[in-house]
């Protein structure tokens, strides 16, 4: 059952059934009139009673994640609380491609008085050879390559020279929210449901061939880092594999703007030589566990980077304005959707989510209004349907 539904998505969640999702991850309008775009300011993500239908579809434990902007999403948040949901975290989407939109109070001023025409130009600001949200297509012929530096012509413009009206945008967050639980705790509620939980080991940050010291000294084996060692008499032994950084709730897109927030590291003493703790009962030796840092170095921003999406993944004619990175919604899908499990995207939009659940093996049910965005969602899909029967198999 893989499907998109075309619809006014409160109406479509009232005809889906109870506890029939495993997962929702959406990026739902920021109410911002984006671009003009009147979906993008009709309170729809504001409305208790959409998120109280997505609880009532969502098993127990079952988590979602939905984006939002820096402006509103904490009116997101609390319409998603006042549903029902558990806000349990909130990860940070930093990029370093936005752009300012801001309106420079000295130009403004000058206007106001008559006398913007009078600005003496010293010089041309180079704009980007690419547009904002196009995906990294050409910049349209209507905006000018370069625009005039001026100096005020007033007084009063010349006292607040420098002054604008907005910051540029870095991040966008992503709330991450749980339906309680049915059970007594959390072990029952996912052997009776299957949800409740979150992948860690399939989202760790890869370790991109750095490796841990053994105890030994030598090097591990197959490049599979063990941090815990628990020995039965002495001889012999157990060994649990690291696979990774445990996932964070901070995500960037490796552009260089983020990269500089972040100063080179080197490896402590602590992180080169471990430490070594013994487990004892009654004085007795059991065992050990070896805490160890990474013996690496580095910029802190490798940690987890996902690029913006790009003209490629975006598809032919897809004019959809915040269309998200197939990387990062893959990575967001896998993070909390269990094993055959279905994903709900109550705002499709151009379908990323979608194509996501599909790459990572999951059916999924999309909702959307707008019919233009369901043809490009179909479209981008079409390539992706053997891949998802393949992972079925």
């Amino acid at each position: 059952m893989s499907e998109i539904i075309h619809g006014n998505c409160l109406e479509v969640l009232k005809s889906l059934d109870e506890n029939s999702i495993d997962a929702i991850v959406t990026d739902p309008p920021y109410e911002l009139g984006f671009m003009g775009k009147s979906w993008d300011k009709s309170g729809i993500a504001f409305n208790t009673e959409v998120w109280s239908e997505c609880l009532r579809v969502l098993k127990p434990g079952g988590h979602m994640l939905a984006f939002g902007g820096s402006r509103t999403f904490h009116r997101i948040a609390v319409a998603i609380e006042d549903a029902g949901f558990e806000l349990r975290d909130t990860i940070m989407w930093v990029y370093g491609s936005g752009f300012p939109k801001s309106h420079d109070v000295s130009k403004g001023i000058d206007k106001m008085l008559g006398k913007e025409a009078e600005r003496e130009i010293i010089g041309y600001k180079r704009q980007g050879t690419k547009s904002m949200f196009d995906g990294g297509k050409p910049r349209p012929a209507t905006l000018p390559a370069t625009l005039p530096a001026t100096l005020p012509a007033t007084l009063p413009a010349a006292r607040w020279q420098g002054w604008g009206t907005a910051l540029k945008p870095a991040f966008e967050p992503i709330i991450l929210a749980r339906k309680p639980i049915s059970e007594k705790n959390i072990a029952e509620n996912v052997l009776k449901w299957g949800t409740g939980g979150i992948n860690i080991d399939d989202c760790r940050i890869p370790l991109k061939g750095e490796r841990q010291p053994t105890r030994s000294g030598k090097p591990p084996k197959n490049g599979v880092t063990y941090n815990l060692a628990i020995k039965s008499g002495g001889n012999g032994g157990n060994r649990t594999p690291q696979q990774g950084r445990w996932p964070a709730n901070f995500i960037h897109d490796g552009s260089e703007e983020v990269l500089k927030l972040f100063p080179e590291t080197k490896p402590s003493k602590q992180s080169e030589r471990g430490k070594v703790e013994i487990f004892k009962k009654e004085n007795s030796w059991i065992g050990e566990s070896t805490v160890r840092g990474h013996n690496d170095s580095g910029s802190a921003a490798r940690f987890f980077y996902c690029a913006k999406a790009s003209r490629k993944e975006r598809g032919e004619g897809n004019n959809h304005p915040t269309v998200k990175s197939l990387a990062l919604m893959q990575y967001l899908v896998r993070l909390i959707t269990p094993p055959n499990g279905i994903v709900l995207d109550p705002f499709t939009g151009s379908g990323s989510t979608l194509i996501a659940a599909t790459r990572e093996g999951f059916r999924y049910i999309g909702i959307e209004l707008n019919e233009e965005y369901i043809e490009i969602a179909e479209k981008r899909l079409e390539s992706e349907q053997p891949l998802f029967e393949y992972n079925n198999t």
